[in-house]
Protein backbone atom coordinates (compact mmCIF):
# COMPACT_ATOMS: atom_id res chain seq x y z
CA UNK A 1 0.00 0.00 0.00
CA UNK A 2 1.09 3.61 -0.26
CA UNK A 3 3.41 4.59 2.56
CA UNK A 4 3.13 7.26 5.21
CA UNK A 5 5.88 9.25 3.48
CA UNK A 6 3.38 10.22 0.82
CA UNK A 7 1.25 11.78 3.58
CA UNK A 8 4.28 13.67 4.95
CA UNK A 9 4.99 15.18 1.55
CA UNK A 10 1.44 16.43 1.35
CA UNK A 11 1.05 17.63 4.93
CA UNK A 12 3.93 20.07 4.68
CA UNK A 13 1.79 22.30 2.44
CA UNK A 14 0.71 24.84 5.03
CA UNK A 15 0.68 28.27 3.42
CA UNK A 16 -1.06 29.66 0.36
CA UNK A 17 0.88 30.34 -2.82
CA UNK A 18 -0.45 32.67 -5.48
CA UNK A 19 -0.37 31.22 -8.95
CA UNK A 20 1.38 34.39 -10.07
CA UNK A 21 4.49 33.14 -8.27
CA UNK A 22 5.21 30.96 -11.29
CA UNK A 23 6.02 34.06 -13.29
CA UNK A 24 7.75 35.84 -10.42
CA UNK A 25 10.21 33.02 -9.87
CA UNK A 26 10.88 32.35 -13.53
CA UNK A 27 13.66 34.93 -13.69
CA UNK A 28 15.43 33.25 -10.79
CA UNK A 29 15.14 29.84 -12.41
CA UNK A 30 17.72 28.48 -14.80
CA UNK A 31 16.63 28.49 -18.41
CA UNK A 32 13.26 26.80 -18.58
CA UNK A 33 14.05 24.94 -21.76
CA UNK A 34 15.48 21.50 -20.95
CA UNK A 35 19.08 21.21 -22.01
CA UNK A 36 19.90 19.06 -24.99
CA UNK A 37 20.60 15.59 -23.71
CA UNK A 38 23.42 13.46 -24.95
CA UNK A 39 22.28 10.24 -26.55
CA UNK A 40 21.97 7.76 -23.70
CA UNK A 41 23.38 4.27 -24.29
CA UNK A 42 20.73 1.98 -25.65
CA UNK A 43 18.79 0.01 -23.05
CA UNK A 44 16.53 -2.86 -23.98
CA UNK A 45 13.55 -3.52 -21.77
CA UNK A 46 10.86 -1.63 -19.85
CA UNK A 47 11.45 1.94 -18.77
CA UNK A 48 11.98 2.46 -15.03
CA UNK A 49 10.35 5.27 -13.05
CA UNK A 50 11.58 6.70 -9.74
CA UNK A 51 9.38 8.78 -7.44
CA UNK A 52 11.46 10.99 -5.13
CA UNK A 53 10.12 12.42 -1.86
CA UNK A 54 11.80 15.79 -2.25
CA UNK A 55 10.91 16.81 1.31
CA UNK A 56 13.76 14.55 2.37
CA UNK A 57 15.73 13.51 -0.73
CA UNK A 58 17.36 15.03 -3.78
CA UNK A 59 16.23 14.55 -7.37
CA UNK A 60 19.91 14.29 -8.29
CA UNK A 61 19.92 10.73 -6.90
CA UNK A 62 17.88 9.58 -9.92
CA UNK A 63 20.87 10.13 -12.19
CA UNK A 64 23.42 8.27 -10.07
CA UNK A 65 22.53 4.76 -11.28
CA UNK A 66 23.63 3.13 -14.51
CA UNK A 67 23.70 -0.45 -15.79
CA UNK A 68 26.92 -2.39 -15.36
CA UNK A 69 26.91 -3.60 -18.96
CA UNK A 70 27.07 -0.05 -20.33
CA UNK A 71 23.38 -0.15 -21.09
CA UNK A 72 22.55 3.33 -19.89
CA UNK A 73 20.58 4.89 -17.06
CA UNK A 74 18.69 2.65 -14.66
CA UNK A 75 15.92 5.25 -14.37
CA UNK A 76 14.28 6.81 -17.41
CA UNK A 77 11.85 9.08 -15.54
CA UNK A 78 12.22 10.89 -12.23
CA UNK A 79 9.04 12.17 -10.57
CA UNK A 80 9.13 15.15 -8.19
CA UNK A 81 6.82 14.17 -5.32
CA UNK A 82 4.79 16.27 -4.86
CA UNK A 83 3.05 19.55 -5.62
CA UNK A 84 -0.56 20.01 -4.49
CA UNK A 85 -3.97 20.94 -5.75
CA UNK A 86 -5.22 23.40 -3.11
CA UNK A 87 -8.51 25.27 -2.67
CA UNK A 88 -9.01 29.03 -2.36
CA UNK A 89 -12.07 29.51 -0.18
CA UNK A 90 -12.44 33.15 -1.26
CA UNK A 91 -12.49 32.59 -5.02
CA UNK A 92 -13.83 29.03 -4.59
CA UNK A 93 -11.34 27.69 -7.07
CA UNK A 94 -8.49 25.20 -7.20
CA UNK A 95 -4.91 26.35 -7.54
CA UNK A 96 -1.48 24.78 -7.87
CA UNK A 97 0.66 24.93 -4.73
CA UNK A 98 4.35 24.18 -4.21
CA UNK A 99 5.53 23.50 -0.68
CA UNK A 100 8.96 24.97 0.18
CA UNK A 101 10.88 21.83 -0.74
CA UNK A 102 9.17 21.46 -4.12
CA UNK A 103 9.63 25.16 -4.78
CA UNK A 104 13.33 24.81 -3.98
CA UNK A 105 13.73 21.96 -6.48
CA UNK A 106 12.04 24.02 -9.17
CA UNK A 107 13.96 27.20 -8.39
CA UNK A 108 17.20 25.22 -8.48
CA UNK A 109 16.44 23.46 -11.74
CA UNK A 110 20.01 24.09 -12.91
CA UNK A 111 21.34 21.67 -10.31
CA UNK A 112 18.31 19.46 -9.56
CA UNK A 113 16.62 18.94 -12.93
CA UNK A 114 18.89 19.89 -15.85
CA UNK A 115 21.63 17.37 -14.96
CA UNK A 116 19.06 14.57 -15.20
CA UNK A 117 17.68 15.83 -18.49
CA UNK A 118 21.24 16.12 -19.82
CA UNK A 119 21.56 12.36 -19.23
CA UNK A 120 18.32 11.68 -21.11
CA UNK A 121 16.17 11.26 -17.98
CA UNK A 122 12.71 12.87 -18.10
CA UNK A 123 11.58 14.85 -15.04
CA UNK A 124 7.88 15.03 -14.18
CA UNK A 125 5.93 16.82 -11.45
CA UNK A 126 3.39 14.85 -9.43
CA UNK A 127 0.23 16.65 -8.28
CA UNK A 128 -1.47 15.47 -5.09
CA UNK A 129 -4.56 16.42 -3.09
CA UNK A 130 -4.16 18.38 0.15
CA UNK A 131 -7.24 17.76 2.38
CA UNK A 132 -8.89 20.97 1.18
CA UNK A 133 -11.66 19.50 -0.97
CA UNK A 134 -10.04 20.37 -4.30
CA UNK A 135 -9.38 17.41 -6.54
CA UNK A 136 -9.10 16.44 -10.17
CA UNK A 137 -12.58 14.91 -10.14
CA UNK A 138 -14.76 17.75 -8.86
CA UNK A 139 -14.23 20.79 -11.05
CA UNK A 140 -17.70 22.35 -11.34
CA UNK A 141 -17.32 23.47 -14.96
CA UNK A 142 -15.22 22.80 -18.03
CA UNK A 143 -13.79 26.32 -17.68
CA UNK A 144 -12.61 25.56 -14.15
CA UNK A 145 -10.92 22.35 -15.31
CA UNK A 146 -9.26 24.21 -18.18
CA UNK A 147 -8.05 26.95 -15.81
CA UNK A 148 -6.26 24.41 -13.61
CA UNK A 149 -4.85 22.66 -16.68
CA UNK A 150 -3.38 26.01 -17.70
CA UNK A 151 -1.67 26.33 -14.32
CA UNK A 152 -0.14 22.89 -14.80
CA UNK A 153 1.10 23.51 -18.33
CA UNK A 154 2.44 26.92 -17.28
CA UNK A 155 4.47 25.24 -14.52
CA UNK A 156 5.88 22.74 -17.01
CA UNK A 157 6.88 25.56 -19.35
CA UNK A 158 8.22 27.85 -16.61
CA UNK A 159 10.47 25.26 -15.03
CA UNK A 160 11.37 23.24 -18.11
CA UNK A 161 9.75 20.02 -16.94
CA UNK A 162 8.85 17.00 -19.06
CA UNK A 163 5.32 16.41 -17.85
CA UNK A 164 2.66 16.04 -15.17
CA UNK A 165 1.68 13.06 -13.01
CA UNK A 166 -1.83 12.87 -11.46
CA UNK A 167 -2.21 11.31 -7.99
CA UNK A 168 -5.80 11.62 -6.73
CA UNK A 169 -5.19 11.00 -3.02
CA UNK A 170 -5.99 13.13 0.04
CA UNK A 171 -8.31 15.54 -1.76
CA UNK A 172 -11.03 14.87 0.83
CA UNK A 173 -13.81 15.81 -1.53
CA UNK A 174 -16.53 17.80 0.24
CA UNK A 175 -14.23 19.76 2.54
CA UNK A 176 -14.67 23.55 2.43
CA UNK A 177 -18.07 23.07 0.83
CA UNK A 178 -16.61 21.52 -2.31
CA UNK A 179 -18.51 19.06 -4.45
CA UNK A 180 -18.19 15.32 -4.61
CA UNK A 181 -16.52 13.79 -7.70
CA UNK A 182 -18.42 14.12 -10.97
CA UNK A 183 -18.20 12.25 -14.25
CA UNK A 184 -16.89 15.05 -16.47
CA UNK A 185 -14.19 16.80 -14.43
CA UNK A 186 -11.12 14.61 -14.94
CA UNK A 187 -11.86 14.03 -18.61
CA UNK A 188 -12.10 17.79 -19.15
CA UNK A 189 -8.91 18.41 -17.18
CA UNK A 190 -6.82 15.85 -19.04
CA UNK A 191 -8.25 16.93 -22.41
CA UNK A 192 -7.29 20.54 -21.75
CA UNK A 193 -3.84 19.64 -20.44
CA UNK A 194 -3.07 17.47 -23.45
CA UNK A 195 -4.15 20.29 -25.76
CA UNK A 196 -1.84 22.68 -23.88
CA UNK A 197 1.20 20.40 -24.04
CA UNK A 198 0.83 17.94 -26.92
CA UNK A 199 4.42 16.69 -26.78
CA UNK A 200 4.89 16.42 -23.00
CA UNK A 201 4.28 13.42 -20.74
CA UNK A 202 1.10 12.83 -18.73
CA UNK A 203 0.89 9.91 -16.30
CA UNK A 204 -1.67 8.47 -13.91
CA UNK A 205 -0.99 7.09 -10.45
CA UNK A 206 -3.96 4.78 -10.72
CA UNK A 207 -5.86 5.58 -7.53
CA UNK A 208 -8.78 7.66 -6.29
CA UNK A 209 -12.02 8.89 -7.90
CA UNK A 210 -10.25 10.38 -10.93
CA UNK A 211 -8.75 7.03 -11.91
CA UNK A 212 -12.23 5.52 -12.37
CA UNK A 213 -13.53 8.52 -14.34
CA UNK A 214 -11.52 8.54 -17.56
CA UNK A 215 -14.50 8.27 -19.94
CA UNK A 216 -17.27 10.86 -20.29
CA UNK A 217 -19.86 11.55 -22.97
CA UNK A 218 -18.09 9.34 -25.46
CA UNK A 219 -14.63 10.82 -24.76
CA UNK A 220 -12.02 8.38 -23.49
CA UNK A 221 -8.91 10.19 -22.26
CA UNK A 222 -6.94 6.97 -21.71
CA UNK A 223 -5.00 7.43 -24.96
CA UNK A 224 -4.15 11.01 -23.93
CA UNK A 225 -1.93 9.58 -21.19
CA UNK A 226 1.55 8.26 -21.84
CA UNK A 227 1.68 6.05 -18.76
CA UNK A 228 -0.37 4.64 -15.89
CA UNK A 229 0.89 2.62 -12.94
CA UNK A 230 -0.25 0.47 -10.07
CA UNK A 231 -0.16 2.51 -6.81
CA UNK A 232 0.20 -0.36 -4.34
CA UNK A 233 3.82 -1.17 -3.57
CA UNK A 234 4.88 -4.77 -3.50
CA UNK A 235 1.89 -5.87 -5.59
CA UNK A 236 0.88 -6.61 -9.16
CA UNK A 237 -2.17 -4.89 -10.64
CA UNK A 238 -2.82 -3.87 -14.24
CA UNK A 239 -4.25 -0.32 -14.39
CA UNK A 240 -7.71 -0.25 -15.93
CA UNK A 241 -7.17 2.41 -18.56
CA UNK A 242 -7.16 2.46 -22.35
CA UNK A 243 -3.41 2.27 -22.91
CA UNK A 244 -1.23 -0.36 -24.58
CA UNK A 245 1.00 -2.57 -22.47
CA UNK A 246 3.95 -0.37 -23.39
CA UNK A 247 2.46 2.42 -21.28
CA UNK A 248 1.47 0.35 -18.24
CA UNK A 249 3.25 -0.62 -15.02
CA UNK A 250 1.33 -3.36 -13.20
CA UNK A 251 4.35 -3.73 -10.87
CA UNK A 252 5.11 -1.22 -8.13
CA UNK A 253 7.81 -1.39 -5.49
CA UNK A 254 9.10 0.78 -2.67
CA UNK A 255 12.89 0.87 -2.68
CA UNK A 256 14.10 -0.86 0.50
CA UNK A 257 10.47 -1.22 1.57
CA UNK A 258 9.56 -4.07 -0.78
CA UNK A 259 11.68 -7.19 -0.34
CA UNK A 260 14.32 -7.90 -2.98
CA UNK A 261 12.64 -11.24 -3.65
CA UNK A 262 9.33 -9.53 -4.43
CA UNK A 263 11.03 -6.79 -6.45
CA UNK A 264 12.81 -9.40 -8.58
CA UNK A 265 9.62 -11.41 -9.04
CA UNK A 266 7.63 -8.35 -10.14
CA UNK A 267 10.39 -7.39 -12.56
CA UNK A 268 10.34 -10.86 -14.12
CA UNK A 269 6.55 -10.69 -14.41
CA UNK A 270 6.83 -7.30 -16.11
CA UNK A 271 9.16 -8.71 -18.75
CA UNK A 272 7.29 -11.97 -19.28
CA UNK A 273 3.98 -10.10 -19.55
CA UNK A 274 5.32 -7.70 -22.14
CA UNK A 275 4.68 -4.54 -20.10
CA UNK A 276 6.67 -1.42 -20.81
CA UNK A 277 7.08 0.30 -17.43
CA UNK A 278 8.43 -0.62 -13.99
CA UNK A 279 7.52 1.74 -11.12
CA UNK A 280 9.65 2.45 -8.07
CA UNK A 281 8.96 4.76 -5.14
CA UNK A 282 11.09 6.54 -2.54
CA UNK A 283 14.56 6.61 -4.04
CA UNK A 284 16.73 7.97 -1.24
CA UNK A 285 20.28 9.10 -0.71
CA UNK A 286 23.35 6.92 -0.57
CA UNK A 287 24.35 3.81 -2.42
CA UNK A 288 21.29 1.62 -3.07
CA UNK A 289 22.79 -0.33 -5.97
CA UNK A 290 22.51 -3.75 -4.30
CA UNK A 291 18.77 -3.37 -3.81
CA UNK A 292 18.27 -1.80 -7.23
CA UNK A 293 20.16 -4.67 -8.88
CA UNK A 294 17.41 -7.00 -7.62
CA UNK A 295 15.14 -5.60 -10.31
CA UNK A 296 17.64 -4.42 -12.94
CA UNK A 297 18.91 -7.96 -13.42
CA UNK A 298 15.53 -9.40 -14.45
CA UNK A 299 14.59 -6.23 -16.34
CA UNK A 300 17.85 -5.62 -18.21
CA UNK A 301 20.21 -8.51 -17.51
CA UNK A 302 22.67 -6.33 -15.60
CA UNK A 303 23.51 -5.11 -12.12
CA UNK A 304 23.19 -1.45 -11.29
CA UNK A 305 26.21 0.75 -10.60
CA UNK A 306 26.16 3.74 -8.24
CA UNK A 307 28.24 6.80 -9.02
CA UNK A 308 28.28 9.42 -6.23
Amino acid sequence: MFKSGRVTARRSALALLAVAALTATAAATASAAPVSSAAAPHKTGPISVAYVEVNSNSMVNVGKYTLANGGGNVFDIGVIFAANINYNTTTKSAYLYFNPQVQSVLDNAATQIRPLQAKGIKVMLSILGNHQGAGFANFPTQAAAAAFAKQLSDAVATYGLDGIDFDDEYAEYGNNGTAQPNASSFVQLVTALRANMPSKLISLYNIGPAASRTVYNGVDVGPKFNYAWNPYYGTWGVPSINLPKSGLSPAAIEINGTSTTTAASLARQTVSGGYGVFLTYNLGAGDQHSYISSFTNPLYGANSVYTP
